[in-house]
């Protein structure tokens, strides 16, 4: 008589799971890096950053920027939205295909 009841269980924790991703690269919101290089989340080391978590964006809005060879490399939200997730800090390193921003 348990196995059934374990076995109705099991169906709806793979559901919630698949839900919500652990893996933040498998966000549909997920901004990923198009190349190696320097984040800077602001424009100049004084300035304010471009974005904070919680700030609404609109389409086309910068990011970040990404210093790749001596060029500075907008990053932009491809939506309009919020941005839930920040995953750099400032003069950061960073990787081809590593995740960036999630906006929602």
């Amino acid at each position: 008589a348990q196995s059934p009841t374990a076995a109705a269980k099991v169906p709806s924790a793979i559901e919630s799971a698949s839900e919500v991703p652990t893996n933040p690269a498998d966000n549909p919101g997920a901004i990923m890096s198009p190349m190696v290089g320097t984040v800077y989340t602001s424009p100049e080391p004084d300035a304010p950053a471009f974005i904070v978590e919680g700030d609404s964006v609109s389409k086309g809005q910068t990011l970040l920027i990404v210093e790749a060879m001596k060029v500075m490399n907008p990053i932009t939200a491809p939506k309009a939205g919020k941005v839930a997730k920040v995953f750099v800090r400032n003069a950061q390193p960073i990787e081809f295909g590593e995740v960036l921003v999630i906006v929602e």
